[in-house]
């Protein structure tokens, strides 16, 4: 267990655990939360860790950035907001490209830059009493946390605009139907749920992992062309790495395979 004040990082073999921590303050982010996210977040880009787990502590996922501390701050709001943007768009730069599988475990209420951060999972867990709201224009602020990026590639324009300019909360069931989250589970059963998922994960091959989150990334950008030239190279480094060798040998051989950890 790494030593931080806002969240915990826990590591167990390939999977790493981050909490976001300030339960009291419905784990609303503030500059040293996010400082912390983005130290966590550096620290499980490494090739031991294949798989992070990301949800909060209490009754909240999180409910986005801490206005009272941005209000309390000696920097002016804009600096103290700015600085918070850069630590959380850090963080989930190196979330979105790091090797390791993103599963966030939305446990509770993820609202304002909590609802970004959640979505940004390779595969996103929310537990049946879980809400997504964006709520930022409620306060006049303006979205981050990538939620421009990703929310229209994942729900399309009209049903972004709609959450971003109206505040429409969205049920966990909800945001299954939208295609938000990955599936939802039982209050109680979050947990063994989003380990189960992780364990899974975790026993696959780590360099297949990597080269989807990489196609995926990717596909936003380029043309169809471009597009196929990446998988065909990234499909022939898997097919020459230690963990094609074997899944190719252990489908010929007709076993489960047995991959690298």
């Amino acid at each position: 267990m790494t030593e931080y004040e806002a969240i915990v990082l826990e590591s167990s073999g390939p999977i790493a655990r981050i909490t976001l921590n300030r339960p009291d303050a419905a784990n609303a982010m503030n500059d040293t939360l996010l400082r912390e996210l983005a130290d966590a977040a550096k620290r499980c880009d490494r090739g031991a860790t294949r798989v992070v787990v990301l949800t909060g502590a209490g009754r909240f996922f999180s409910a986005g950035g801490d206005l009272r501390a941005m209000a309390s701050s000696s920097s002016t709001p804009g600096d103290y907001v700015k600085a918070m943007a850069d630590d959380l768009h850090r963080a989930i730069s190196t979330f979105a490209r790091m090797d390791a599988v993103l599963i966030t475990a939305v446990n509770g209420v993820a609202a304002g830059a909590g609802f970004s951060l959640a979505v940004t999972g390779d595969l996103v867990l929310a537990a049946e009493s879980a809400s997504f709201a964006m709520a930022y224009t409620t306060v006049g602020l303006s979205p981050d946390g990538s939620s421009s990026f990703y929310l229209p590639r994942l729900i399309g324009v009209r049903r972004t605009q709609e959450l971003m300019l109206t505040n429409r909360a969205l049920s966990a069931a909800e945001a299954l139907a939208w295609g938000l989250v990955t599936e939802v589970a039982e209050s109680t059963e979050l947990a063994a749920r989003t380990d189960a998922l992780a364990e899974k994960v975790a026993s696959g091959a780590r360099q297949s992992a990597s080269s989807v989150k990489k196609l995926v990334l990717m596909s936003f950008n380029t043309g169809l062309e471009e597009q196929m030239e990446l998988e065909g190279r990234l499909i022939a480094e898997c097919a020459d790495s230690p963990d094609g060798n074997e899944g190719i040998n252990a489908f010929l051989e007709r076993r489960r395979p047995q991959f690298a950890h």
